[in-house]
């Protein structure tokens, strides 16, 4: 979907529509969730703080997330979806991926269908969508990113490598601004630049990772569309109107974020072994810190215990908090691990 919160909130309110428009926080302390595409060439972007938003687009007008309206809205455009195929693997509210090679219509034309989904999805939201259409899934992420909003692009097989080569390494699913900034001092600008490198040196300058980019140039990617994917983590977070300095505080605002992942633990029945915490200091630098334990955390005095445990071998000393969150992963599964060769990796 296109700048889906702001779009729904644009849809919904014809004094936002043509407006800059930011869905989130307003205050210093807010963070913005999605941006408009009006607000977009100011430079505004989801996950930057609303003050900086603010200075960048002073014309910015705020808008509180509707959670509930965008999930009634994600529905609808799933059962579209799955007019066409079963194989939908949601990424999040307003993205999936879709295997359409035998679909229900018996329509032989990939582009066919995403035309004719993007129009229902018109039809029945009043919201525009953009689409990505090849032969694997990484393809098809890149490609939906290329013509937005309102596009769509095909990379047929004859055509990825040279796409690739072509592609400005920012642009590569994947690889993040840090990564990217890394890749740019290595003289990998592009995919020809990142094709040039040998797997056991891109794995030597960035791990497990390296080897995902040594494939992806060259259009290997053989996950499949997997309709029943699992949740890896389930969280809980805060951001605080003033920073925190006292380690009394820390741990106060720990416990109330801990009642909160308890909850949420519970509803989704997801009993994990890993605990992490993230905290964002006042500088907006961010650490997260991991404990895996040999017992499902099934109760909430475990989260405590464990909380407890990472936070006094970290040691924090002369610091000013902004934000504090605890998730819980690697959950029980029957399931045998699957090959993680090609498991994504993102820069925060």
């Amino acid at each position: 979907m296109d700048a889906f919160y702001a779009s729904v909130e644009q849809r919904d309110n014809p004094d936002l529509r043509g407006k800059p428009v930011a869905v989130g926080g307003s205050s210093d302390r807010g963070v913005v969730a999605a941006a408009s595409y009006e607000a977009r060439k100011y430079g505004v972007r989801s996950a930057m703080p609303s003050k900086i938003a603010a200075r960048k687009c002073p014309q910015l007008i705020f808008v509180r997330p509707r959670f509930e309206v965008y999930k009634e809205v994600s529905n609808q455009i799933r059962e579209i979806f799955h007019e066409y195929t079963d194989l939908v693997e949601p990424l999040s509210l307003d993205e999936a991926y879709l295997d359409v090679t035998h679909n229900k219509k018996g329509i032989s034309s990939a582009t066919l269908i995403a035309k004719a989904i993007r129009r229902q999805i018109l039809e029945k939201t009043n919201l525009t969508a953009s689409a990505g259409i090849s032969i694997n899934k990484f393809l098809a992420k890149t490609a939906s990113d290329v013509h937005k909003p309102d596009g769509v692009t095909l990379i047929p097989p004859e055509n990825a490598l040279i796409f690739l080569e072509q592609l400005p390494i920012n642009k590569f699913f994947g690889i993040g601004k840090v990564t990217a900034k890394k890749m740019n001092e290595l003289g990998i600008h592009n995919g020809a630049d990142l094709k040039k490198w040998k797997e056991v040196d891109l794995k030597k300058r960035f791990g497990k990772s390296g080897g995902y980019y040594y494939n992806i140039v060259r259009a290997i990617d053989n996950r499949e569309v997997n309709p029943s994917r699992e949740r890896k983590s389930i969280g809980a977070e805060n951001t605080f109107m003033e920073d925190l300095t006292d380690i009394n505080e820390v741990m106060i605002a720990l416990e109330k974020i801990t009642d909160t992942l308890y909850k949420r633990i519970v509803n989704g029945n997801a009993l994990g072994r890993t605990l992490t915490i993230k905290i964002k200091f006042s500088d907006f630098q961010q650490i997260t810190r991991s404990k895996t334990v040999d017992f499902e955390i099934k109760f909430r005095k475990d989260i405590v215990t464990v909380v407890e445990g990472i936070m006094q071998s970290e040691g924090l000393s002369d610091f000013k908090i902004r934000l504090l969150g605890i998730s819980i992963s690697n959950f029980k599964t029957d399931k045998p691990e699957k090959d993680k060769s090609l498991q994504l990796t993102f820069d925060f």
